[in-house]
């Protein structure tokens, strides 16, 4: 990917620039997620790791009584350039699949740049997401989900962290675990290249991001993984980098492993969450393929 110059990063990755009313759709996001999780069934808060936002909540498909059920699991990854927003403001996401037979669980993650005790970058929130997906794969039967079901779908810099699961050596995180954990994601908005963003400036000072952990984070620069299937999306109303993004990692991993990438008109970097929770967009219908595929 070319990389261009500070100020016209800033113009293509500031998304709350691009979106001027962006806090329009996080305040209903939030309200909304707050009413989800008063109403619908679900177990909120379980830890998978020991840190403070090393937590999880699980949405069982309704009507699932019981760990024999079967159903397919998503898990889904929020946004926020890996220094903001919480698996809180997203609980709207699930009833839309719960309803249609779907187990779903959404992960809190440290956030950048951490604490001078604990500082925090992206291949470490790239790691504590392999370990919420392991807890996934180990628990996820006691709520009525299937662990060889497994797909996970993200926005932004979910996007990027359901690229990178699917491109995970799950033996290197333990022994046991099988190598296709993860059977299929879908990048919504997802960064798969970060090299730009050591240079783009509203992002630097939280990211701290250095060559060594931009190439390594990079799922586009990572072998293809085998056997395994990503979709990639953007909205065609986002800037071009976006669309780029998508593309970039259709062409790194190949048609086999990509094929589906999608640019998705009349939708931004907010309005898309929105498609993907309409069971009649094309958004929608993509989570379901890769869930009941």
């Amino acid at each position: 990917m070319t990389l261009q110059d500070p100020a016209s990063l800033d113009r293509v990755y500031n998304n709350r620039t691009l979106v001027p009313d962006y806090a329009e759709f996080l305040a209903r996001w939030a309200t909304e997620s707050e009413r989800v999780r008063t109403t619908e069934p679900c177990t909120l808060n379980v830890p998978y790791g020991n840190g403070s936002r090393e937590t999880l909540d699980i949405f069982p498909a309704s009507g699932v009584g019981n760990a024999q059920s079967g159903a397919p699991v998503l898990v889904f990854i929020h946004g926020g350039y890996w220094r903001s927003l919480d698996k809180g403001g997203h609980s709207f996401i699930a009833p839309s699949f719960t309803r249609a037979g779907v187990c779903v669980v959404m992960p809190n993650y440290p956030l950048c740049p951490g604490t001078p005790e604990r500082p925090v970058a992206i291949p470490d929130i790239a790691l504590c997401v392999a370990h919420a997906l392991e807890w996934t794969w180990r628990h996820v039967a006691e709520y009525g989900g299937d662990p060889s079901r497994i797909t996970v779908a993200g926005h932004s810099a979910g996007g990027h962290l359901a690229a990178m699961s699917l491109a995970c050596e799950w033996t290197a995180v333990a022994a046991d675990l099988p190598s296709n954990l993860v059977r299929n994601a879908l990048s919504i908005s997802g960064v798969h290249d970060l090299r730009p963003l050591q240079h783009t400036p509203f992002l630097m000072d939280a990211l701290r991001l250095t060559a060594a952990d931009a190439r390594r984070a990079s799922p586009a620069l990572l072998p293809a993984p085998r056997a395994r299937m990503l979709y990639a999306v953007a909205g065609a109303d986002e800037s071009e980098a976006f669309a780029s993004q998508a593309r970039l990692i259709q062409d790194a991993w190949g048609e086999a492993t990509v094929p589906v990438c999608d640019i998705l008109p009349g939708l931004h970097h907010f309005s898309v969450l929105d498609a993907l929770v309409d069971p009649r967009h094309a958004l929608h219908q993509y989570a379901l393929r890769l869930l009941k595929g």
